[in-house]
């Protein structure tokens, strides 16, 4: 691939999700304003997820037969009308409709640009560009919710107008300079056209690529957790307002952007990816219980700082891990792969809310467990992977 196709790439990646977050903080006020609860914005994000698992798939696997590119300006085209109808909405249940079109549609595009780039990389060069797909939604995440901010003292509706502007201006930039990765002959030719298919996400578990998915699902999963109940973790036992809150958000922000783009290519280039996850697993762990130990500001900065570091490996560790164990049909495997992450985000924040009911410290120990028991599957992994003999036994 040459530079300029990945920078466009990245530059594309930014734009559209900074369009995406200068909407999300101001959506609860927005729900507010339309006379909803709290309760609204759960199903909203879950209903996200939920869309987002359903079709992934779908338009993975339809790019391994047309193409990436069309399936990254569907994405495009879907968020961009999502955000408008945001705008629009007068009642409730235009926001849900809203929230289904952005799911959908908007599910194409992550799958074609992680086939893009496993198009175009070889195995040592793809944990990196995955990494810096990573840091590039990072950098649009930092960016977009501080615009969201100002643009909201105006009006709730504008942020969301300017993303759908955004995703435009990106549209744009797309079709006119990105070329196609997948040649012609490279294309599948019969693709087997399903909507989920839960036995088939199910049978993937047990294809070379299962490990890849199951790690891919825990970087969500641990990362929704976190997301989802550190605010009123933050409000109920120090008090925190959301200056206090924003501000680690962003710097939560800022550090996830700064590992995936600088640090995962060297790292698993250097350890391979197997061995960055089992670090990476344990990194993440001993970051949830930081959080717990920490009672100053600081310290919960560099707490969450070091969290996201680590929990940030994971994610593209994992896509370098299914791309290279996948010989054809990139576009099919990454859209599997993008089902598993929706699962994370759809159980995270509800595993999180529930144990947060019963104690403001449970999401966070249960998540410590979690990871510790995936930690040692995996270092049995490696080992096994490393010694013929009891792979043989296996």
């Amino acid at each position: 691939m040459k530079k300029i196709d990945m920078f466009i790439l990245y530059l594309s990646l930014i734009i559209v999700m900074m369009g995406f977050s200068l909407a999300m903080p101001v959506l609860p006020f927005y729900i507010e304003s339309l006379g909803g609860r709290g309760v609204h914005y759960g199903l909203l994000i879950a209903c996200y997820g939920v869309m987002q698992l359903i079709f992934a798939p779908l338009w993975g696997s339809l790019s391994d037969k047309h193409g990436r590119k069309p399936f990254l300006l569907i994405g495009l085209i879907g968020l961009g009308m999502a955000m408008s109808l945001f705008g629009l909405a007068n009642k409730l249940w235009m926001l849900y409709a809203a929230q289904m079109l952005s799911g959908s549609l908007s599910s194409a595009t992550l799958p074609a640009a992680q086939a893009y780039v496993g198009d175009s990389t070889t195995g040592d060069e793809r944990g990196g560009a995955m990494g810096k797909i990573g840091g590039a939604i990072g950098l649009g995440i930092v960016i977009g919710p501080g615009i969201g901010g100002l643009l909201a003292s105006r009006s709730l509706a504008a942020p969301f107008f300017i993303a759908s502007g955004l995703c435009l201006l990106t549209f744009v930039i797309i079709l006119v300079k990105l070329p196609e990765s997948l040649s012609e002959e490279s294309r599948s030719e019969n693709v087997d056209i399903k909507f989920m298919q839960i036995m088939g996400l199910w049978q993937a578990l047990f294809t070379p690529i299962g490990f890849g998915l199951v790690v891919a699902f825990m970087a969500i999963f641990g990362q929704t957790i976190f997301s989802s109940v550190f605010g009123l973790y933050a409000i109920g036992r120090f008090s925190y307002g959301p200056e206090q809150v924003g501000t680690i958000f962003m710097a939560m922000g800022l550090m996830y952007a700064l590992a995936q783009g600088l640090l995962v290519g060297p790292i698993t280039k250097r350890f391979g990816e197997q061995k960055v996850i089992s670090s990476a697993l344990l990194g993440t762990a001993v970051g949830f219980a930081l959080i717990l130990l920490a009672n100053t500001f600081l310290t919960i900065l560099a707490a969450v700082s070091c969290f996201i570091l680590l929990n940030s490996l994971l994610k593209p560790s994992a896509l370098a891990f299914v791309s290279k164990k996948t010989v054809g049909n990139q576009g099919k495997a990454m859209g599997i792969t993008e089902s598993y992450m929706s699962l994370g985000r759809i159980i995270g924040p509800l595993w999180g809310g529930m144990f947060f009911d019963i104690n403001l410290y449970y999401p966070f120990l249960s998540g410590i467990l979690l990871l510790l028991i995936m930690f040692i599957a995996t270092v049995s992994r490696v080992k096994i992977d490393k010694n013929p003999e009891l792979k043989s036994n296996h």
